[in-house]
């Protein structure tokens, strides 16, 4: 296949697009035009969107989020690869079924409205819904983020990373996740080559979440490939090693 030389970084719920910075100068270094856009309502510095919420933040579901890089993608000269993290690597599978991809990754991927998830991740992500909540929006403690999403940095790291990173994120995104028709996936469909990289210690998403969002996929013309890396949280893209992953991934798509 030929390879694009464009990449979109796609960031999950809970943090917004700073988070990708590394990683753009990274691949940026490689050779590659790399794109980290906000998802709508998650513009800002962590810091001052903690302090004030982004006026279109309660507004923003999952169907924005992917609508938002589909309009990104038709301003492109040609498909990328795109790499979505947590809910953006269900964003990252819907756009591949779209079309919209030459090539798609999935790093601790949220499951599609058709795959259940397992017990672990419904009681880490209920509060994220906002079903029980009289907030207009969800915004993790540290004690949640600490367990979560951090859970294998050090104390001291943790509360760097909460202060660099956590953001309020929006209940429409992860209810459309669960309750719209449209976050289904059609996993007879034929496809594009996709990898899906888990952490063998995500509490969010394990690893036998990642392997049987994988398995699901039927077409046998179609590349589907997995990578779990032990000992890896949820903040596998932004703890110690995670030149490593990016490297991986990387690696596989040259490959193709």
């Amino acid at each position: 296949m030929e390879k694009s030389k464009t990449i979109i970084l796609i960031h999950g719920n809970f943090v917004n697009n700073t988070s990708w910075a590394e990683w753009k100068s990274y691949y940026e270094q490689k050779g590659y035009k790399v794109y980290t856009p906000a998802n709508p309502g998650h513009d800002g510095n962590p810091a001052d969107l903690r302090a004030k919420v982004h006026p279109d933040l309660v507004k923003t579901g999952f169907i924005d989020v992917v609508n938002n890089i589909s309009e990104l993608i038709n301003t492109l000269p040609e498909k990328p690869l795109i790499i979505g993290h947590s809910m953006a690597g269900m964003a990252a599978l819907k756009l591949m079924e779209m079309g919209r991809a030459t090539a798609a990754v999935s790093i601790d991927g949220a499951p599609p409205k058709n795959v259940f998830p397992p017990i672990q991740t419904l009681k880490t992500v209920l509060p994220a819904f906002g079903f029980f909540s009289f907030n207009k929006y969800f915004m993790g403690s540290r004690k949640w983020y600490d367990n979560s999403f951090f859970n294998t940095i050090p104390d001291a790291e943790k509360a760097r990373a909460f202060e660099k990173f956590a953001v309020p994120e929006s209940y429409k995104v992860s209810r459309q996740l669960v309750l719209d028709s449209f976050s289904n996936i059609d996993f007879k469909k034929a496809h594009v080559p996709v990898l899906f990289v888990g952490g063998g210690s995500d509490h969010i998403f394990p690893p036998d979440l990642t392997r049987t969002i994988a398995g699901r996929y039927k077409d046998v013309s179609s590349q589907v490939d997995v990578k779990i890396f032990e000992g890896k949280s949820h903040f596998i893209c932004g703890e110690p090693g995670w030149e490593k992953v990016a490297d991986y991934i990387l690696e596989w798509y040259q490959s193709l």
